[in-house]
Order: C-alpha cells, then sequence, then structure tokens
C-alpha cells in the first residue's frame, strides 16, 4: 500500500510528520541568571502517548512543564505543541492551544469558594458559554466520568478527600475535551489505593478518548503501568527517553539511584528480567 504522504511535495511532507507530534522541543535552554536549568533539551512525543517526566528536585521539571504550557518562555530554543510553535503569539493560536490543553496541578488548585459543580464549570463560563442546561449536561457527564456521584457537585473542596479532589480536578481538566493533559504529580499526597484507583480511573480514560498525557511523577508504579515513554532530566540535561525498558538499560548515576535501587527493582524486575 502507498503511504499517504508519498506524493506529496517534501515541504508538506515535514508539516504532516510534524503533525505527528504532540510536543516537540528542539534545542531548549533555560537560564535564570547565571543558572543553568535546561541545556539543549530535544524531545518528541507522538499523539496519544504518556510521558512520565522524571528527575531529581530542582532539576527543572515543573519549570519544563511550565514552558510547555507557554507560562515561561525558554532562553534558547523552540517549544512546539499540536504541531505550532509556541513563540506564535496570534490570538487564534493561543485560543486553540487554550483549548486543547488541559492541566492538573499538583494539590488540584481548585477554587475553595465554589461547590464542585461551579469548579468544573469554570472553563466553560470562561470561553462565555452561557447555555445553562449546557453546562449543566456536560458537567454532570464529566462527574461521572470521573467515577463520582451526582451528589457530589454541591459539596465544596472542604468536603472531600485527597483522592475525591484529583477526581473533581480531573473532571476540570477534561470538560473542554483536551487533546493533551499536562499533569504535575498527579498521585502526590494519595494514600496506595487512591493513587491505584486514580492511575486506572486515568488509563480507562485514555484508552476512550486517546489524549496525550505529560506529566511530572515520581511513582514508580505510575512509570511501570501507565507511561508508554519516559523522560530523565539530571545535570540540566535530557539523560534518557524512551520506553521504561530502554530507560532500564541506560548507565547514568541518576538512573542507576533511582530506578535500580532496592524496591525500585521489585517494582521494575519485568523489565530488568528482561535485560538478564
Amino acid at each position: 500500500m502507498m503511504n499517504s504522504t508519498s506524493n506529496l511535495p517534501d515541504a508538506d511532507k515535514s508539516s504532516v510528520a510534524q503533525e505527528n507530534y504532540a510536543i516537540r522541543l528542539e534545542h531548549v535552554w533555560t537560564r535564570f541568571g547565571d543558572k543553568i536549568v535546561h541545556q539543549d533539551i530535544n524531545l518528541r512525543l507522538k499523539n496519544s502517548e504518556i510521558l512520565g517526566l522524571v528527575g531529581a528536585s530542582g532539576c527543572g521539571k515543573t519549570t519544563l512543564l511550565r514552558e510547555i504550557i507557554g507560562l515561561l518562555i525558554p532562553s534558547q530554543g523552540e517549544i512546539f505543541v499540536m504541531g505550532r510553535p509556541l513563540k506564535v503569539t496570534d490570538s487564534d493560536h493561543e485560543q486553540r492551544l487554550g483549548d486543547n490543553c488541559g492541566v492538573l496541578f499538583q494539590k488540584g488548585a481548585l477554587f475553595s469558594v465554589l461547590d464542585v459543580f461551579e469548579n468544573i464549570a469554570f472553563p466553560l463560563r470562561e470561553m462565555g458559554i452561557h447555555d445553562e442546561e449546557l453546562i449543566k449536561r456536560l458537567v454532570f457527564m464529566k462527574i461521572a466520568m470521573v467515577g463520582l456521584a451526582p451528589e457530589v457537585a454541591l459539596l465544596k473542596p472542604a468536603d472531600l478527600s485527597g483522592g475525591m479532589i484529583k477526581r473533581v480536578a480531573l473532571a476540570r481538566t477534561l470538560i473542554l475535551e483536551p487533546e493533551l493533559l499536562l499533569l504535575d504529580e498527579p498521585t502526590s499526597g494519595l494514600d496506595p489505593i487512591s493513587s491505584e484507583d486514580f492511575v486506572n480511573l486515568l488509563s480507562e480514560l485514555h484508552k476512550d478518548l486517546h489524549f496525550t498525557v505529560v506529566m511530572v511523577t515520581h511513582d514508580l508504579d505510575i512509570l511501570r503501568d501507565l507511561c508508554t515513554q519516559v523522560a530523565v532530566l539530571a545535570d540540566n540535561q535530557l539523560v534518557a527517553f524512551g520506553t521504561l525498558k530502554s530507560v532500564l538499560a541506560c548507565n547514568h548515576p541518576f538512573i542507576e539511584q533511582f530506578f535500580h535501587n532496592r524496591r525500585a527493582r521489585r517494582v521494575f524486575q519485568f523489565q530488568e528480567a528482561a535485560h538478564g
């Protein structure tokens, strides 16, 4: 069968290839004064992949996440999201990026003065949607999608458990049905059962919705069970990027410390056995 791009001009082929990547980082450097945080970071993440971003504290994981969101600008290099460079400042591109990118902050970042319904509805109202029946339908659809009962809609964030807060925050993140989710330590602060439930929920939603995920995480179980790709930041550089199996085979002090300690060996024993 002939490739669908075989008859396209070279420039168009390049454009099609670029659109297959949800995220592209090209020679990204980040400096704060004399401090170098990122040094020549290059990464390409295909659509529908789930990337786990790993690194020691202070290595610039959250900074990189903020750059992908567009909240920070790299000192050098380019970042492309959904095939378009972030440095493009036209309003249409900003609107498209906002509609197609959902962010789940580490502690949920719910508005404490709003009930669950209004927290989830907030992005819709920000878009200028005034149809209350449509808002109600969409909000309760997302509440059900994340496995919560309808009556939760009336509760305030202070009335929710940690696991419920994560689910409400995820529902709000999904309300605009984004193609890209950016998650900062999504299971941080959860007990093991709630953490596993959240991971299972995210996995099921990913199978149904096929969104791309970039998440900062130190959760070994997430890296094993959920992530299709793993990126490791150390020494201001991207020292490994690929499947978990390929990352485990990399020779670097941080990888040895993080991925080959006693607990990690138990979690990753299947992958490590495959190398033996």
